[in-house]
This record gives C-alpha cells, structure tokens and sequence, in this order.
C-alpha cells in the first residue's frame, strides 16, 4: 500500500502563485509516473500535469506556460508550481502515484487538498 499526502492548497487571488506537493510513503514501493488531477464542482476530474521517473511531463492545455511539475525521487515527491492563476483554475487538486508493474497497472490517489482563487 501507498499513501500520497498533498498540501499546499489554500485561498489566493487570482494572479497568484501557489505550490502543492505530494508525498509518498509506504513499504516495498517504486512510483513510476506522478501526477496531478483537478475536480471543480460540477465538473469530472481532469488531468493537469504528470511527470514520469525519467523526468518527462506532459500538461493540459488550459496550464501549460503557467504550471509546472516536478519531482525529487529521493523524496518520493511531486510539486506542483502554479502560477497566474486564474478563477478558474479553482478546483480540489488530488495527487497520482503508479506504482504499478508493469508500469500503469497500478494506481494510488491522494485525498485532495483545495485551491480557490479568487476575482
């Protein structure tokens, strides 16, 4: 089992920066690609960044220039740099782990930790 720990979220205007980080714990584990999802209310849970072991990234479209993730491997955990953030990026933020062998087969989610940004 692995448990993701987020934190880092909190009220901001918009214009603002926040950072979220995520940490992993457990036993007898190796994280594959990390990553960060959203959930506004009303609205299904969406993919914001993700980065593998390696360092690759990918991000939506509606972030990219304005996110950015990374990870420290030592640590077994994945931030999060939000900046110029906008009213609509208001949304509980939630952290992915794969741990999976092969690679995807396996997943763990974090609790969420809420960001508001407000006009």
């Amino acid at each position: 089992q692995v448990q993701l720990v987020e934190s880092g979220g909190g009220l901001v205007q918009a214009g603002g920066s926040l950072r979220l980080s995520c940490a992993a714990s457990g036993s007898s584990f190796s994280i594959n690609t990390m990553g960060w999802y959203r959930q506004a209310p009303g609205k299904q849970r969406e993919l914001v960044a993700r980065i593998t072991f390696g360092g690759n990234t990918n991000y939506a479209d509606s972030v990219k220039g304005r996110f950015t993730i990374s990870r420290d491997n030592a640590k077994n955990t994945v931030y999060l740099q939000m900046n110029s953030l906008k009213p609509e990026d208001t949304a509980v933020y939630y952290c992915n782990a794969d741990v999976g062998r092969p690679p995807g087969s396996v997943n763990y989610w974090g609790k969420g930790t809420l960001v508001i940004v407000s006009s």
